[in-house]
């Protein structure tokens, strides 16, 4: 049996003979009409990008903005597209975490942290990325900010009060104060301050951090005040949260992809990471099949059209949940495969085009990672973010093919093929811990015509796969 789940939209999992219908995607007038689509407008831009995260911070022994444009040739030699900037404001030294505080506590959102140098080196170092061909995004803080803002002295309205009339932290984390969105005017500051980088220095969207914490209201009322600054934005929520993708964002996180990915390696024995408690973390048993379990759970859950980002890591994986080899081991590989290859768009965290094998200090300045000389893991990454764009079967959304993952008798193999307007990607990976024969129980993938994309040579359908093993065929 094979199970065809459409490139996030899609509602639940289809089971039919053969793949999807080539054309257009772009919305007809009954589309219009579909409550269940997503009304963003994706940019062009977006359908093939990979997006790369920059600890500014830890990318350069200065940490500062212009050592950081230096590397932009490198970055276009791997293949990025969009440049996602953790937050280059100035940071509260009111209760600050560490030395030089976290990034996410903001003492004003219209200045830029004078630790990475000055607002026109940014400005410069944005259109130097455009010049190569690359977007920038800004990542905003729109939940809290840090407790000296300056908000926090002329606009004490703008901010959540306790039962004895204090502004107030959430979690742990003691450096912030929790803004009031049932306040207007909050939210016109807000919205004003996010114009000003989009109109004044030219960035092209933003990642919105803890997303899910502000009203759902407030995105549908800022897109579309924020594209008549400027046109084609993108907007990513750190959420898995449907809502926020009907009218506000283009793509959010797929915090669960990954939370399943821990799961399967940890069955297989290859997570390692030890929490505050000196334990590994627990999982119930997961193997490879579950993947189309989650995918049928999104495609009824999320609008059509819309996007979720793919990753192995991030700076708060890195920091606080293990490194990608701590969590997913020697399976990494293959699941660094399965992001770019599985609906959505695949995030590259600093560090990850290098194999970097350790947490970067959140709150210090850390060594940064060797760039030079490039090694296996950059050609590794610039090969799949060359499928990626190469491939209109593995666009984003509708745009992309839907997948058509094969049954078969082991389930720590997952094998699909994604197949769009003459572009075809099969995919072969074993999750688990060892080697399985290939052996379908159902429909198999056609792979005739077909060329490996690491090796060059022929595609074949292999006897067996050792663990972790990763077989990539496109279409000559």
């Amino acid at each position: 049996m094979k199970r065809i789940f459409s490139a996030l939209g899609m509602i639940g999992a289809l089971i039919f003979s053969g793949c999807g219908s080539k054309g257009n995607v772009a919305k007809n007038d009954a589309q219009e009409r579909d409550s269940t689509f997503t009304n963003v407008k994706h940019p062009e831009w977006s359908r093939n990008a990979v997006i790369y995260e920059v600890n500014l911070r830890q990318y350069s022994d200065s940490g500062n903005v212009t050592s950081f444009a230096r590397e932009l040739p490198r970055l276009k030699d791997l293949g990025v597209d969009i440049l996602w900037m953790m937050p280059i404001h100035p940071i509260s030294k009111k209760e600050r975490k560490g030395t030089l505080g976290s990034y996410y506590a903001v003492a004003d959102y219209t200045a830029f942290n004078p630790e990475f140098g000055t607002i026109d080196q940014f400005k410069d170092m944005v259109k130097q990325a455009h010049a190569q061909g690359m977007k920038v995004i800004l990542d905003w803080v729109p939940n809290h900010s840090g407790r000296d803002n300056k908000w926090v002295t002329e606009h004490p309205d703008w901010y959540e009060k306790d039962s004895l009339g204090n502004m107030k932290g959430v979690y742990d984390w003691t450096d912030v104060y929790v803004f009031d969105y049932s306040n207007p005017e909050m939210r016109k500051g807000m919205i004003d301050a996010m114009k000003f980088w989009l109109t004044d220095i030219d960035v092209d969207g933003f990642r919105c951090d803890v997303a899910m914490e502000v009203p759902t209201d407030f995105w549908d009322e800022a897109r579309p005040k924020l594209e008549e600054a400027k046109a084609d934005i993108f907007m990513l929520a750190e959420a898995s949260k449907p809502e926020l993708q009907k009218n506000g964002f283009d793509m959010g996180y797929n915090w669960p992809m990954k939370d399943l990915f821990s799961a399967i390696a940890a069955t297989s024995g290859q997570y390692t990471f030890k929490g505050s408690d000196g334990k590994v973390r627990e999982f119930p048993e997961t193997h490879a099949v579950a993947i189309d379990k989650l995918l049928a759970e999104q495609a009824a859950e999320y609008p059509k059209d819309t996007y979720l980002m793919n990753m192995v890591t991030n700076h708060d994986l890195n920091s606080w949940e293990g490194t990608e080899f701590d969590r997913l081991g020697n399976l990494t590989p293959a699941f660094a495969v399965l992001s770019y290859t599985l609906p959505g768009m695949p995030l590259i965290y600093t560090g990850q085009e290098t194999g970097m094998n350790r947490a970067f200090e959140f709150f210090e300045k850390d060594k940064a990672p060797q760039w030079e000389p490039r090694n296996e893991y950059f050609t590794f990454y610039q090969k799949l973010n060359n499928l990626k764009h190469s491939q209109h079967a593995l666009a984003a959304g509708l745009e992309g093919g839907e997948l058509v993952s094969y049954a078969t008798s082991n389930p720590d193999l997952y094998i699909f093929s994604r197949e769009k307007d003459g572009s075809k990607v099969t995919v072969l990976t074993n999750l688990g811990k060892e080697e399985a024969a290939v052996e379908f129980t159902g429909d198999k993938p056609e792979v005739k015509g077909m060329k490996d994309f690491f090796s060059g040579a022929d595609a074949a359908i292999p006897a067996s796969l050792k663990p972790g093993e990763y077989l990539v065929f496109v279409k000559e």
